[in-house]
């Protein structure tokens, strides 16, 4: 695929957030050829239907304090339509890196980059659910895991959307446990659907990243670790997308939920989310950082978003 062909159709890997997405881009960002971008949201979040695109003055505003745009240092060409700016953000990743082709991760909305790119092309990565919803307490981002596995409920049923308007040749899913199990057999089949030959490089990521080697003992970690009662809440919520996927069942009684049951979790559940942003961030910083939102004062929410985002941004991994 040439360069000019790569910006007018490029491929976008999608799937819930904590399904293994950081260490595929990892591996794709490790090939000769393929530079990928990670975690790009921030050109789907403020769309809000076709060809009507974002004031640009409004949208530099929130790159201005984007944690993963600032990350980039992607120069804003202000001569240029929102679908050109975005576009032009590929080409300079693409540029900066001295590659053939470009990708980028994007976990949400993911349907909107049809707008900007009718032609784009999909790697869709799912991991089993019953892993995916405990890691997003781990996070911090859920209290539990019938809230904790929401992000991955929404990811596969904008997925279900998206596929049906693709032909064949213009995706390609891709299993989290088989791509533990066998990197190298399925690394080469996203190659085959890249244009690509399989790198060796693809799997040298441990080499200068803080992520480690693809290991099939991480596959479905569940059935070793989560309580019967937890993979029951999680059945209950997703049980038809896990059988479409392809996973089986853990063969517990399915729960059925009363409305106050499920009203009783959520409450846990936002209990939870503040409890662990208060541990991330400190009392007084949480405080704070509550009562400049209810103020609005927008240089104070600019400063303490940039004081988020550092702090954020020494939690990664």
């Amino acid at each position: 695929m040439t360069q000019n062909n790569s910006l007018s159709a490029p491929c976008f890997l999608v799937g819930a957030e904590r399904s293994g997405t950081t260490m595929l881009r990892l591996m794709l960002n490790g090939h000769p050829q393929q530079a990928w971008c990670n975690e790009f949201e921030f050109i789907v979040d403020h769309l809000k239907a076709p060809g009507c695109w974002p004031d640009l003055q409004g949208y530099y505003k929130i790159l201005d304090t984007d944690r993963i745009f600032q990350s980039y240092n992607f120069q804003i060409n202000h001569q240029l339509s929102y679908p050109e700016l975005v576009n032009d953000f590929m080409r300079q990743k693409q540029v900066r890196d001295r590659k053939g082709q470009v990708g980028a991760t994007v976990h949400r909305h993911f349907d909107r980059l049809l707008w900007i790119w009718p032609e784009a092309r999909f790697i869709h990565l799912v991991r089993d659910p019953r892993d995916v919803a405990p890691s997003c307490i781990g996070m911090g981002w859920a209290g539990n895991v019938w809230t904790g596995v929401e992000r991955w409920r929404e990811a596969e049923d904008l997925w279900t959307t998206l596929k049906s308007k693709l032909t064949s040749d213009r995706y390609l899913e891709v299993r989290y446990e088989l791509l533990l199990q066998d990197p190298e057999a399925v690394l080469t089949q996203i190659c085959q659907f890249l244009g690509l030959s399989y790198s060796a490089q693809m799997l040298r990521y441990p080499d200068y990243t803080t992520y480690d080697a693809p290991d099939a003992r991480h596959a479905q970690k569940w059935k070793q670790t989560m309580k019967k009662k937890d993979v029951q809440l999680v059945e209950a919520k997703v049980a038809h997308l896990l059988v479409q996927r392809g996973y089986e069942l853990s063969g517990h009684e399915m729960l059925s939920l009363s409305s106050p049951q499920k009203k009783l979790l959520q409450v846990q559940d936002r209990l939870a989310r503040i409890q662990a942003r208060i541990r991330s961030m400190g009392l007084p910083l949480f405080v704070a950082d509550y009562i400049i939102r209810r103020l609005g004062v927008e240089p104070w929410q600019r400063a303490m978003r940039l004081r988020l985002n550092a702090l954020e941004q020494a939690a990664l991994k």
